[in-house]
């Protein structure tokens, strides 16, 4: 594929991608009856667990972004460390 095609495509999947996504409840049924219930009588564990939902699902993507950081930080030095070598 050429390279100057890449991002256009990847660009236009990610948008198909993101209009296919019907819109989903992050709880499972009791979860969220229980939350709905807790809501409607004056509580505030509904907003807490959505809170914690958002929360585990962060979690996995920050470390991994974390990981590829110091990747590609620790790469990037052992590269200016190595002289040329020339013949």
């Amino acid at each position: 594929m050429k390279k100057n095609l890449r991002i256009p495509i990847f660009l236009v999947l990610i948008a198909l991608f993101l209009v296919a996504i019907p819109e989903v409840a992050a709880q499972c049924p009791m979860c969220r009856m229980s939350a709905e219930s807790n809501l409607q009588n004056g509580g505030s564990a509904g907003k807490g667990l959505n809170n914690g939902i958002l929360y585990m699902l962060a979690t996995p993507y920050l470390l991994i972004g974390l990981i590829g950081y110091m990747w590609w930080r620790n790469r990037k030095r052992d590269d200016a460390k190595t002289p040329e070598q020339e013949w």
